[in-house]
């Protein structure tokens, strides 16, 4: 295999797990949280106890065992509403239903706290902080809520954002010169073209997110590639923002070759059209984001 083709097959990004040294886990005590100003403990009720048949996880959970699967159940719980606000966590009580040891809801609950999903205070215990504390940057949180109740708004906040994002980076990237990340980005479009001839969607997906990464990049910006967690995120999840990326189409082919013709011109009111008119390729408002695919 080549080096480009290792490149856009294993293209992912840094993950923080969120998970602090080993002797601050004591913080989440295992003692009942106090009874003042406490709502009810969560209903349990259609929750998969087995963790072992998670079938689907995110990409900041992926290859975690049980602590990382724990924290994709958890995690879709709160986002999804299952777990309401302010609603005490109790660690014992989590093990005890998953069947998991101390060691990985302790764990599990440290990362969700990363994320702002929780928050462990002495004497309260952890409970389930409201959306405003949440990290909705978050790659994991971003795919939880496109495959929950929130899956519209998600969806919509999404193709806001690269709306902001990607035609910015385009023009940045036309003043940069550098001929050897536009020539990758060359490589990635013509792998897309190869890919939508044979109508293999995986290798064309996995192209697409590698160029918009790569386009990111070439921007200089060091605060626009902070972001591009944003548009990775956007391009994983299954059904996401309707965009030309959502799906292969000659359309949208045929802009991503616009752009790096741009880029190669030095042109950037060029490649800056062409991203926007790139992201307006299918735009179909009413679409919902379909369930989750099981893999």
């Amino acid at each position: 295999m080549s080096t480009l083709a290792h490149t856009m097959m294993t293209a992912a990004r840094p993950v923080d797990s969120g998970i602090g040294a080993p002797g601050e886990l004591d913080r989440y005590p295992y003692a009942e949280a106090s009874a003042t100003g406490r709502v009810g403990p969560p209903s349990w009720e259609g929750v998969d106890t087995d963790l072992g048949r998670v079938g689907r996880r995110s990409a900041g959970s992926r290859g975690r065992g049980l602590h990382g699967q724990l924290v994709q159940q958890l995690g879709q719980m709160i986002v999804s509403g299952d777990l309401g606000a302010d609603r005490p966590l109790v660690p014992e009580e989590i093990g005890q239903r998953f069947e998991v040891s101390r060691t990985v809801v302790r764990e599990s609950l440290r990362v969700l706290e990363a994320k702002g999903l929780v928050s462990a205070r002495p004497n309260v215990g952890t409970r389930v902080r409201p959306v405003s504390d949440w990290n909705l940057l978050d790659p994991d949180i971003i795919e939880w809520r496109a495959f929950g109740p929130q899956r519209d708004d998600q969806r919509r906040e999404l193709s806001e954002l690269r709306w902001t994002i990607e035609p910015l980076a385009a023009r940045l990237a036309a003043g940069h010169g550098r001929e050897d990340v536009q020539q990758r980005l060359a490589d990635m479009v013509e792998i897309m073209g190869h890919a939508f001839a044979q109508g293999d969607g995986i290798t064309f997906s996995r192209a697409d997110a590698e160029f918009h990464s790569l386009l990111i990049q070439l921007a200089g910006n060091r605060m626009l590639e902070h972001l591009s967690g944003i548009v990775a995120a956007a391009l994983q999840v299954s059904g996401g923002p309707v965009t030309g990326c959502d799906r292969p189409s000659e359309a949208g082919l045929s802009h991503h070759a616009r752009i790096v013709d741009a880029l190669a011109a030095g042109d950037a009111l060029g490649a800056e059209t062409a991203m926007r008119q790139l992201l307006l390729v299918h735009p179909e408002v009413d679409r919902v984001v379909p369930a989750p695919r099981e893999h």
